[in-house]
């Protein structure tokens, strides 16, 4: 068992992969020589060679392009778009090229790649470099979209990531980067579309993603003290959703909350929301309560930005509120 920085992990999640399968190419701006802007992919280059670890120019569309091409005739990319913001530059190729290859082509061509990106705020860049646009992702048809928590799950992710036939879309916080964890010894190989339970107590379930994990734990800690128990759970996966899961813990507690870090409007915790009144509105002593960053662009003012992000203390005591 090794302790890693979640930035640590990326760089040994995909380590891995290209360890296992030859096919695995990995591609994108600073990526090689400069082991990323976010450093999280170092030493990549000294053990793979600039044949597998390639530098790109500063063009996503370029570097989807090169991607969709290479996993239609074989190999199995890793590309890296540096902020998950610039997915607007070519969201075209995201939306309607690589997700509806297999779809168009009625399986004959797949479009086995991942699309790892920097996402989310907390860190001052502004707001042309802290959106969270996971929600964005879920809404494309034929794309699956993961959000690891932990340097475990980023590991087991990118694994399972690289080894789905689909495209998958895997955003990295960039909050965490710096943030320590136990990682288990030799090869690690997650599933796509499991949710995990990391706390348990029968007074309501709190459904998080990404950054908005450890925000919830701490939350639940400030709640206990109050004698209110809380189950956490990390949802890891939004595309596929893990229903079975998230419906057992509510079906439990009765009371829904999800924090979510991307803006209010169509966050993924709206679809979970429809989910489990549709599923369980019998099963509910309260309405589903949804804490979100508020409906506007991240400022970089310190006091600006850290007031729109959810953080544990707001967490709580809009539990505490509602549960009375």
């Amino acid at each position: 068992m090794a302790e890693l920085t979640y930035r640590e992990a990326v760089a040994a999640g995909i380590a891995q992969e290209m360890r296992r399968d030859p096919s695995v190419v990995f591609l994108g701006e600073d990526v090689a020589g400069a082991g990323g802007v976010f450093k999280s992919t170092s030493g990549l280059l000294d053990e793979f060679g600039p044949d597998r670890v390639v530098d790109t120019p500063i063009s996503e569309q370029a570097i989807l392009g090169a991607a969709m091409g290479a996993a239609m005739t074989g190999l199995r990319p890793i590309a890296e778009i540096m902020f998950s913001d610039f997915f607007a530059v070519c969201w075209d190729l995201v939306a309607n090229e690589i997700a509806k290859t297999r779809y168009m082509t009625d399986g004959m061509v797949g479009c086995p790649l991942v699309i790892r990106s920097g996402n989310g705020g907390g860190l001052r860049f502004g707001a042309q470099h802290s959106q969270s646009v996971e929600n964005w992702a879920m809404a494309i048809p034929g794309v699956k979209v993961v959000a690891p928590s932990t340097p475990a799950d980023m590991v087991g992710l990118m694994a399972a990531s690289v080894r789905d036939p689909d495209p998958v879309l895997l955003f990295e916080h960039k909050a965490l980067y710096p943030t320590r964890g136990e990682v288990p010894d030799g090869e690690i190989v997650d599933e796509l579309g499991k949710a995990r339970v990391l706390r348990e107590g029968p007074d309501a379930t709190v459904a998080a993603l990404a950054l908005m994990v450890p925000r919830a734990l701490e939350a639940a800690d400030l709640l206990a003290a109050d004698g209110v128990e809380v189950t956490v759970l990390d949802v890891r996966s939004l595309v596929p959703l893990d229903t079975v899961t998230i419906l057992a813990s509510v079906s439990e507690t009765s009371r829904l909350f999800t924090v979510e870090e991307n803006p209010r409007l169509c966050g993924w915790g709206a679809e979970l929301s429809s989910i489990v009144a549709e599923e369980l509105f019998w099963d509910l002593d309260g309405p589903i309560v949804r804490i979100t960053t508020p409906h506007l662009p991240l400022a970089s003012a310190p006091k600006l930005e850290d007031l729109a992000l959810p953080d544990a203390a707001r967490i709580a005591s809009t539990i505490r509120e509602a549960l009375g």
